[in-house]
This record gives structure tokens, C-alpha cells and sequence, in this order.
């Protein structure tokens, strides 16, 4: 489960910084500690987000 949880970060990670990204752009904030703050707690937040995604697919299969 841990290789299709990695798969599935690599996707769902860099989506949700980049929704972080453009929420912070759109709030106006342009400085870069605030861009840089808001990549990094999306990708932070998509890891257990992959990990229930990868657990539910392992459950759809079983």
C-alpha cells in the first residue's frame, strides 16, 4: 500500500499546493514567504490525504 500511497502523492500532493498556491494569489498575498507557506502546507496535507485514498482502493479490492 505504501508504493500506490507514493503514486497517488505525487499526484495529489503537488495538486493541493498548487490550489494552496492560487488561493494565496488570489487573497492578494504575493510575498513569497506567503506563496512558499501555503505550497508547503499543501503538499504536508496531501500526505494523509494519498494515504486514505491508497487505504480505500486497497479496500475496493479486497
Amino acid at each position: 500500500m505504501l508504493r500506490l500511497a507514493s503514486i497517488l502523492y505525487s499526484l495529489i500532493g503537488s495538486s493541493l499546493a498548487g490550489v494552496g498556491v492560487i488561493a494565496v494569489l488570489v487573497a492578494g498575498m504575493v510575498s513569497v514567504q506567503a506563496i512558499l507557506a501555503s505550497a508547503a502546507a499543501g503538499a504536508v496535507a496531501g500526505l494523509p490525504v494519498a494515504w486514505l485514498v491508497a487505504k480505500q482502493l486497497y479496500a475496493r479490492g479486497a
